[in-house]
């Protein structure tokens, strides 16, 4: 069970600082890692406060610089002085590597179990939910681009992510995301569905 008083210093002083965050990186994004962290870390011997702590604080820099966002996050995560009341030096150390460790762009694994636990939990595992994401992000990032080239990002970015040869690793095992990424690819792999269930979700949006 996490710490209620972490867990009341996190809810209460950290996820307001995702308001500044756009929304595929907001306070949504957050709490769907950390419940993702908890289905992940079972049956694991880990100390969940560790996990519930690296979760809340790996996305905290992206309004920052998006690109650099996990050494920001992690920087911020180690200024913060009400983590050494929960946390002592070696396990700050940890916590630290695991933010720094979470993007799916990262070229090695991890350098702990709590940063593939982290790291696996910040993929999705709902269409819908991905491409949503990604084209909020694009749309955020790349304001100059019309709306039809906002499909083309989001359509080149998810096949370069997730595609067959894609860059996103997951680290543990688990049928939610296989069952995920299979489908995902097959989307994919018909690049005309993809923008008509694109198109689709930007018309909710933009409701």
């Amino acid at each position: 069970m996490i710490n209620k008083d972490l867990k009341y210093y996190i809810e209460n002083n950290i996820f307001k600082e995702y308001s500044k965050n756009e929304e595929a990186h907001g306070i949504n994004h957050i709490k769907y890692v950390i419940n993702r962290c908890m289905d992940l870390s079972k049956d694991k011997d880990i100390d969940i406060n560790m996990v519930y702590t690296i979760a809340a604080y790996h996305d905290i820099g992206h309004h920052i610089d998006a690109k650099n966002h996990e050494v920001l996050s992690a920087k911020i995560m180690m200024e913060d002085k009400k983590l050494k009341e929960f946390f002592n030096e070696e396990e700050l150390k940890i916590i630290k590597e695991a933010i720094e460790d979470h993007r799916a762009s990262l070229k090695r694994e991890p350098r702990s179990i709590y940063g593939k636990i982290v790291s696996s939990s910040d993929r999705e595992t709902d269409i819908k939910e991905t491409l949503k994401r990604a084209y909020l992000y694009t749309k955020k990032h790349y304001s100059d681009m019309t709306n039809k080239q906002v499909i083309e990002n989001v359509y080149e970015h998810l096949k370069d992510k997730y595609g067959e040869k894609g860059y996103a690793n997951f680290f543990l095992e688990d049928e939610k995301y296989e069952k995920y990424l299979k489908e995902l690819r097959k989307l994919l792999n018909n690049k005309e569905e993809f923008i008509k269930y694109l198109e689709k979700i930007i018309e909710e949006i933009d409701r």
